[in-house]
């Protein structure tokens, strides 16, 4: 226990004396990571697990928020059952909004909201055909809108090379023949520019 308060004092001693950048002054005396406002990332987990080409571009607002447009894309294997498990979609377009709890600029923990509009094809538990055999599944094509809410980490190096890891879930809005609730997981490498 005392191990812990020592810890949870040490962390606050350090989260008071840490200083904000403005980065409009003197810029040549700091990070690149703290003057860049543009990053381009892929989701390295998709591309070499499911191979899925997934690619961002953030733009930082101010040292608390970012916006940023996600393209996915089932490039690879798309009839392998390993990503067909993993992702209902075929395509989508992801916008979010992230909100960072640190002090330093657009790294650390934050909370993101999204809205993705995905399309793909859907197996329907409710729907079935009747063979000799027994019954199949029928998969039908959809295109829907989700929207949802996450957390994640950012950690940016000085110079400007990150790791993003988020997670989150969403609630398809319009079709009922797409997947009630739509999951991220991500884990995205990049470069702040």
């Amino acid at each position: 226990m005392k191990i812990l308060l020592v810890g949870i004092l040490l962390l606050s001693i350090n989260l008071s004396f840490a200083q904000q950048v403005d980065p409009d002054s003197n810029l040549e005396n700091y990070d690149k990571r703290d003057v860049a406002k543009n990053e381009l990332s892929i989701g390295a987990l998709n591309l070499v697990a499911f191979g899925a080409l997934d690619i961002a571009y953030e733009r930082i607002i101010n040292p608390n928020s970012s916006w940023s447009t996600e393209l996915f894309l089932q490039a690879l294997n798309r009839d392998s059952e390993d990503v067909a498990d993993a992702y209902e979609k075929d395509f989508s377009i992801t916008g979010k909004y992230k909100y960072f709890f640190s002090p330093r600029i657009a790294r650390g923990f934050y909370v993101e909201g999204f809205g993705m509009l995905s399309s793909g094809e859907y197996k329907s538990d409710i729907d079935y055909v009747t063979y000799n055999d027994g019954y199949n599944d029928i998969e039908k094509k959809y295109t829907d809108f989700a929207l949802g809410f996450g957390i994640g980490g950012k950690f940016v190096a000085s110079g400007g090379f990150f790791l993003d890891l988020s997670t989150g879930i969403g609630r398809n809005l319009f079709n009922t023949d797409a997947p009630t609730i739509v999951g991220q997981f991500n884990v995205n490498l990049g470069m702040r520019f």
